[in-house]
């Protein structure tokens, strides 16, 4: 198949999931209300709740949502063929990624900006509100220690990184200044700070980290750890306006111009598919049911949209009306990338055979070559695409970390604050994610969680989507839309979890592993289980409550009507 053609198939979804599927569930189900007053307004504090335009939110809402996850996963998955991640990156989008986002930032301005957790409470029980948060919290980490990873990495190996990255922050610092304090125009907002970030992109490649403070330092995995978490200190401890919401903004448009030209570049082009199809229902990694489905999630659905939405974007729309382009017609874009990726990966090599040596070599190693390829053909030097190429996968890791960070110290006062008023303190909570995350990511525990990251992550939109159903059924509404592909999602990635955690512990049992990696495969066939277990609670508890909705709204035999 010709690239071209999966491109207007993404655009073809794209607009008919945008244009009909989504603004018929927007206006006749939700029911949008223009004049229905938003937590952004009701509870404004300048920290958590802020008014925010629709046009700053689309980007910050992009780079929240779209981490390494839209560009990894579909590289990974087209060992299974390209046609299988095709169909669920497109289906997955259409029927259930999309209504996700959107109606998970719906029903928290509908509860008074809930997080999940308060959303669990509220729609389901007390009992699921702590299994959840305690979830959440293990989820959370799992993500600072893997994408921490992945900036410490990227950090280390592309010398250019830490220039561009350090650009980014003055970029988007300035931009909230601009915006929120000197209210200049966004238009000339955006093209100033975003043209520093790009200048940073170019002056890393002429001065790269370790002509400025040395080999030893550029190499030291600690200097790097220690900067991501201060980063991310700041991102979650400052006023929303202050750090994170400009910064994500301004580095959507690093990876959305990467994304718009290597889309012009694939047009010129137009290259065939050079891997196959379709190769085995089983291969190394596991078989395509359910495995592809928790290995491809950004880009198709993922449950970290989910924490988005509610504790980030839904305490910042100042309509109910934004909600649709901002919640659903963000994850169409995030499809395009994720589509990308998959050209990318099925198309710049020549066999099976050579894409099989790239990829033990990393999936950012093959996103940065196609990035490459593809903007060459508009004249960017093959180095200098390659520097972007990487650039963009750290942007993507470390915007997403900031908010992990954040999001870990909502989640710690939730769940701590009645042992504790201390746990309420914004510097508190961040700390101890911080201090939790670095760890994970020198010791190198993280490889030993990735591996239940991408059940963990599915496994979290079933449970966004449970949220969701069970408000439609609270107020009355049709809810098929979100019950039917909660379903499929909880019944894909209990089994995906559950096949995962037998075959780690498999192996330790028959004595495959030993030493490290017989602890690591230990701890993770057992947070597997527990992970299958808690799920398994949190669904009857979700389905108690179903049934409580469905006969409060069954009529009494012999009642008058």
């Amino acid at each position: 198949m010709n690239s071209v053609v999966v491109l207007i198939l993404g655009l073809i979804v794209f607009f008919v999931g945008y244009r009909f599927y989504a603004k018929y569930v927007d206006t006749k189900i939700m029911k949008s209300d223009p004049k229905r007053v938003t937590p952004a307004k009701m509870y404004m504090d300048g920290v958590d709740f802020m008014p925010t335009s629709k046009n700053i939110l689309f980007g910050y809402q992009f780079k929240s949502i779209a981490g390494a996850a839209p560009i990894i996963g579909p590289i990974i998955a087209i060992q299974w063929g390209w046609l299988p991640a095709l169909i669920w990156i497109l289906a997955g989008a259409f029927f259930i990624g999309w209504v996700q986002d959107y109606s998970t930032a719906m029903i928290a301005m509908r509860k008074d900006g809930a997080s999940l957790g308060g959303l669990s409470h509220k729609l389901i029980s007390p009992r699921a509100r702590i299994i959840l948060l305690a979830f959440l919290y293990f989820y959370l980490l799992l993500i600072a220690g893997a994408f921490g990873n992945v900036v410490v990495s990227t950090a280390i190996g592309l010398k250019a990184a830490p220039i561009a990255w350090l650009f980014l922050t003055i970029g988007g610092v300035l931009a909230g200044q601009m915006i929120y304090k000197w209210k200049k125009d966004i238009i000339l907002t955006t093209v100033v700070t975003v043209v520093i970030a790009l200048v940073g992109i170019w002056l890393g490649t002429v001065a790269p980290s370790d002509k400025i403070i040395g080999a030893s330092l550029a190499n030291s995995r600690w200097l790097w750890t220690i900067a991501a978490f201060v980063f991310c200190y700041f991102a979650a401890v400052l006023p929303i306006w202050r750090f994170a919401l400009p910064i994500n903004y301004v580095a959507s448009y690093i990876v959305f111009l990467g994304l718009f030209f290597g889309i012009i570049g694939i047009f010129i082009l137009h290259p065939n598919f050079t891997l196959p199809a379709y190769t085995n229902f089983s291969i190394k990694i596991g078989p395509l049911w359910p495995i592809m489905f928790v290995t491809i999630a950004c880009g198709a659905i993922s449950g970290w949209h989910s924490l988005v939405s509610t504790s980030g974007t839904a305490r910042q729309l100042e309509n109910e009306l934004d909600a649709r382009p901002v919640g659903g017609g963000v994850m169409f874009v995030e499809m395009m990338l994720a589509l990308f990726a998959l050209i990318i990966a099925g198309t710049i090599y020549a066999s099976s055979a050579e894409y099989g040596a790239a990829i033990a070599k990393g999936p950012g190693a093959i996103f940065a070559a196609g990035v490459s390829k593809f903007l060459g053909v508009l004249g960017l030097p093959a180095e200098t695409g390659r520097s972007y190429g990487s650039v963009m996968m750290i942007v993507l890791a470390v915007t997403i970390m900031q908010l992990v960070i954040r999001f870990m110290r909502i989640a710690t006062s939730e769940l701590l604050s009645d042992i504790s008023p201390i746990f309420r303190n914004a510097h508190v909570g961040t700390f101890i994610a911080s201090i939790l995350g670095m760890i994970l990511v020198l010791t190198g525990w993280w490889q030993y969680l990735w591996v239940l990251f991408g059940g963990a992550n599915q496994l979290m939109a079933s449970l966004a989507l449970m949220l969701v159903t069970a408000y439609l059924m609270s107020e009355g509404k049709p809810a098929a839309y979100a019950f039917y592909p909660m379903i499929f999602m909880f019944v894909t990635t209990v089994a995906a979890l559950t096949y995962t955690s037998y075959n780690l512990l498999l192996k330790v049992f028959t004595g495959a592993v030993k030493g490290e990696a017989l602890i690591g495969n230990t701890l993770m066939g057992f947070v597997g289980i527990f992970l299958v277990l808690a799920a398994l609670v949190l669904a009857a508890e979700g389905f108690k409550a179903f049934k409580r909705y469905k006969l409060m709204r069954t009529p009494v035999a012999g009642a008058k009507t």
